[in-house]
């Protein structure tokens, strides 16, 4: 088969378009045609090593396809089912092995690209908004990036919870994009603590922060007293350390560096996140933007784009 192989970390150059040898089906997997992979910052941590795994490596954390085979002491999944996954390394290929205790069954009316393009953000964004901070009627949350696939993702979710939204974005396309999916209030960057402040009087309930180092300290300027800050990724860099006496002067704030696999730690967990994700996609109440498709062996001009923050929502890969 044909995947992606990183043997050396660095640049998107490094994604190479190789044979492989097929995947080997151990008990308790389920082999898998991929119909899309979809492309995450967690992808380029992992290519450029601020995340270090052992090296060669096939990079993806999440798919959708069909069926082609079922381990041993597999139940629940049949050859031909349409099925999804999350958080499970090797997506960038044309075949992938996902052990049968992250794999998602689509239901009626998710098609495996939506659900490619939904699985890892969705999950996420469900966790941030109903574990995190569980968003309630009435609270003011801020999103960053809220034009790319998290972000409108979150606004949605927050907006079928009942917030206000107040999004940050760098461009009026972005704005309009973000617009379209809820957000009440959209901002630029510069001086987006201050806006905040006046827009809501003392600050927001919540910040869903994925950009990092850029906007942290004005993140934590733009919460109200006893505010959460959910650091839940660092697409500009990581942030340095933070003495907690900040927290304690911008009024008792809750800081978290969350992760999905915390959220996602059981199957039953696992199963309530992924039945809302997909329930409401298949009911219209969640509407995924997949903006670019790239062929599997162009991963590499995805990566560029998806760094240089030419693309809004979400971007596949297709085999």
């Amino acid at each position: 088969m044909r995947a992606i192989v990183v043997s050396a970390t660095g640049g998107p150059e490094v994604l190479t378009y190789s044979d492989c040898p097929e995947p080997e089906l151990n008990p308790g997997d389920v082999l898998v045609d991929v119909t899309a992979s979809g492309v995450n910052f967690i992808d380029v941590y992992h290519r450029i090593g601020r995340y270090p795994l052992s090296l060669p490596f096939v990079p993806g954390n999440e798919g959708a396809g069909t069926v082609a085979a079922v381990g041993e002491d597999v139940e629940g999944v049949s050859v031909g089912d349409k099925v999804a996954w999350a958080n499970v390394m090797g997506s960038y290929a044309e075949r992938a092995v996902v052990p049968v205790s992250h794999l998602l069954v689509l239901p009626e009316g998710v098609e495996p690209e939506v659900a490619a393009a939904v699985s890892l953000q969705g999950l996420t964004a469900h966790y941030l908004t109903h574990s995190v901070h569980e968003v309630r009627p009435g609270d003011d949350v801020l999103v960053h990036a809220a034009a790319g696939g998290m972000g409108l993702l979150l606004v949605q979710i927050a907006k079928l919870r009942g917030a206000r939204v107040i999004g940050t974005v760098s461009t009026e396309e972005k704005e309009e994009l973000a617009r379209q999916a809820g957000a009440d209030e959209v901002l630029r960057y510069r001086g987006f603590a201050d806006a905040v402040r006046d827009l809501t009087g003392s600050g927001v309930h919540v910040v869903y922060d994925g950009v990092g180092a850029t906007t942290f300290e004005e993140s934590l300027a733009a919460l109200r007293p006893r505010g959460m800050m959910a650091l839940y990724g660092q697409a500009s860099g990581p942030v340095p350390p933070v003495d907690p006496q900040v927290l304690a002067r911008g009024g008792s704030l809750f800081l978290t560096r969350p992760t999905l696999a915390a959220y996602i730690a059981t199957r039953d967990e696992l199963a309530w996140r992924a039945s809302d994700i997909f329930g409401w996609v298949a009911s219209g109440e969640l509407r995924v933007h997949i903006s670019r498709r790239y062929p599997l062996s162009e991963a590499a001009r995805a990566h560029e784009d998806l760094e240089a923050r030419r693309t809004t929502g979400k971007v596949l890969l297709i085999p």
